[in-house]
């Protein structure tokens, strides 16, 4: 079954583009303190470094528009002005550079105000995305739609979309979101079918580590697959740079975009006569920090070690004590088990290098 994607309303968060035809782009927030400049700059630089193409920051007061304003004229990414209950600072934030907003229609009541801020992010042409989530719906939607429901998320989204478009502005994005993957899926799947906004994906408050990477590939990656999605954030509770490259794996994963070297390694098996645990996470750990494209296999044994590693860039596949070291296909050389990593690291930097070269070639 072919990949068909959604078609969506396009619209610009600074110079990144969201939606249509543009690439999926890969969103993060700021987790330094709202009043913290410094830390806020340099948590930025990290997570453009990692691949972070916009990123959120939290904006509760006075005082923390006052750094927005600051980082918005230094930050390599453009910045998402995060808003609750009080619309003046919606105000505030386009006042000092926001790229757009994301605003909580569960904890924004006033509709004067948000036609105000709608009439103002339609002169400065910053996007707004409403923002749903499943534990701060408004009471009132809550108590007619029996609770928190995919129904309640998506009513809750539309409503707010439709009070915004009254002004004569269109640059909307939605987002529906939960602690619960399913309900982000059912939730999100309505509000496709009943519009055509970009929408933003995630699981909120999705957890720590492997948990919450997992929770987040299942709720974003179900809605990707089925060609749903613009934007996407991961949810963890970690650094805000491992948010950034969970997505980008998700995105790899269904080969939607790519960024950075890929790991392919068995999980291990009777018939292993190698460490393959430990060789594999040093080659995780090496590859980590590099930004080339290239494919790295390191395999166990006998049965797919050839044709994995063979596919790959460069590849290990490993024998009683030793291993055959691949590149592009062909067997280099074999070598002892003690010796494999460090040749393998050798050729990895090769290659990285050969790659830097022809491009500045070009």
């Amino acid at each position: 079954m072919g990949y068909a994607r959604r078609k969506s309303r396009l619209l610009h968060v600074g110079s990144v583009a969201v939606g249509g035809t543009a690439p999926i782009a890969v969103q993060s927030m700021n987790a330094s303190p709202a009043h913290d400049f410094e830390a806020n700059l340099e948590e930025l630089g990290k997570l453009a470094a990692a691949g972070c193409e916009i990123s959120r920051f939290s904006v509760p007061d006075e005082a923390a528009a006052v750094v927005l304003k600051k980082l918005c004229e230094r930050s390599p990414l453009p910045l998402v002005a995060d808003i609750h209950f009080d619309y003046r600072l919606a105000l505030l934030a386009l006042d000092a550079g926001a790229a757009a907003l994301r605003l909580n229609p569960g904890n924004i009541h006033s509709r004067e105000g948000l036609k105000e801020i709608a009439r103002a992010a339609s002169a400065r042409q910053v996007p707004i995305r409403v923002g749903v989530n499943a534990g701060s719906l408004d009471p009132r939607i809550l108590r007619e739609e029996g609770g928190v429901t995919a129904q309640a998320l998506k009513r809750s989204a539309l409503e707010a979309a439709a009070l915004l478009e009254e002004t004569g502005f269109h640059d909307i994005c939605l987002s529906l979101k939960a602690s619960n993957p399913r309900l982000c899926i059912e939730a999100t799947r309505l509000v496709a079918e009943a519009c055509d906004y970009p929408l933003h994906l995630g699981v909120t408050e999705a957890g720590f580590s492997v948990s919450g990477v997992i929770r987040s590939a299942v709720g974003i990656g179900t809605l990707l697959a089925e060609g749903i999605g613009d934007t996407l954030r991961v949810s963890l509770t970690d650094e805000p740079v491992e948010e950034v490259h969970a997505a980008w794996l998700i995105l790899s994963a269904l080969s939607l975009r790519e960024r950075g070297p890929t790991l392919i390694s068995c999980p291990g098996c009777g018939r292993t006569q190698v460490d393959i645990r430990q060789s594999a996470r040093a080659v995780e750990d090496y590859l980590k920090n590099k930004s080339s494209r290239i494919k790295v296999a390191v395999m166990g044994c006998a049965v797919n070690g050839p044709g994995e590693a063979r596919e790959a860039d460069l590849g290990l596949a490993g024998g009683r004590g030793e291993f055959l070291l691949f590149k592009k296909g062909q067997i280099i050389r074999k070598m002892p088990e003690s010796e494999a990593l460090s040749a393998l690291f050798r050729e990895i930097d090769t290659f990285i290098e050969a790659e830097h070269s022809a491009a500045d070639k070009n």
